[in-house]
């Protein structure tokens, strides 16, 4: 007899911010960028993160992948607090939970694609052959298998950047951290990246976290989320707010809303 899927609301977030706060300081006095700032991510979950430049979310992005300390609040990943661990169990914990991808692929040019795919596994310790093994199979799920032996000078845009996300799993994180990864690439070659990047999302049941103001692929994700006033706002997919998100339209929940179901 087949189990039925368990509700996603009913299991343990991957990745779950509480009441996050993040303050800069500066000559006029400090300028707060995340204000209570909560979020939760499920396994197999693609959350959009919407909003225009400057609210909040690269700082966002490298709170929840352990890149920087909130000032206030709580990062768990995969139920462990993260917060106030010393650097080097940050560090371990980043390294087996967290994939990140980024808008420009960073990809090293001297190494070719699979090179590239095969150096944070043989970072963690796996051999070579293995190594080696599963990068072909990366590479190939990201279409892109035959651009195995070519650098990235030799590569397009969006073959660099499917190459990148390959790199980014290749040691089987549970959360993956995408910040504008289609940012620099024209809107047909945008979505053939999306869309090997969706495939990979729901083979491996991946969380996934994207910052982009691409509507069009915010709106195929799970769900959309923007900043507005240092908080999380939840869109629930409606396309007229992902539009009014991007722009910066979308207000704070109200305060008296604080503590409520979410």
């Amino acid at each position: 007899m087949t189990t039925a899927p368990q509700p996603l609301k009913e299991r343990r977030p991957v990745l779950k911010l509480a009441d996050i706060q993040r303050r800069y300081s500066d000559a006029a006095g400090g300028l707060t960028v995340l204000d209570d700032a909560s979020l939760e991510i499920f396994p197999g979950e693609m959350v959009a993160m919407v909003a225009p430049s400057g609210a909040g979310k690269s700082t966002l992005l490298q709170i929840a992948g352990l890149l920087e300390r909130p000032d206030g609040g709580e990062v768990y990943i995969a139920g462990r607090a993260a917060s106030r661990l010393p650097d080097s169990d940050r560090t371990a914990l980043r390294r087996l939970f967290i994939g990140f991808v980024y808008q420009f692929h960073h990809l090293l040019p001297e190494f070719s694609a699979m090179e590239n795919v095969m150096l944070p596994q043989l970072i963690r310790g796996i051999g070579r052959h293995e190594a080696a093994a599963r990068s072909m199979q990366l590479l190939a799920y990201m279409r892109v298998k035959d651009r195995a032996t070519h650098r990235p000078s030799e590569m397009s845009g969006g073959e660099q950047q499917r190459v990148a996300i390959a790199r980014a799993v290749a040691n089987g994180p549970r959360l993956l951290l995408a910040d504008e990864p289609t940012g620099n690439l024209d809107p047909q070659t945008a979505a053939l990246v999306f869309d090997g990047l969706m495939r990979l999302v729901r083979a491996s049941k991946l969380s996934c976290l994207i910052a982009t103001h691409n509507h069009d692929l915010a709106a195929r994700m799970d769900r959309a989320i923007t900043l507005s006033g240092g908080k999380v706002v939840e869109l629930r997919r409606q396309p007229s707010l992902v539009a009014e998100a991007a722009a910066g339209h979308v207000q704070p929940p109200p305060a008296a809303a604080e503590g409520g179901e979410r």
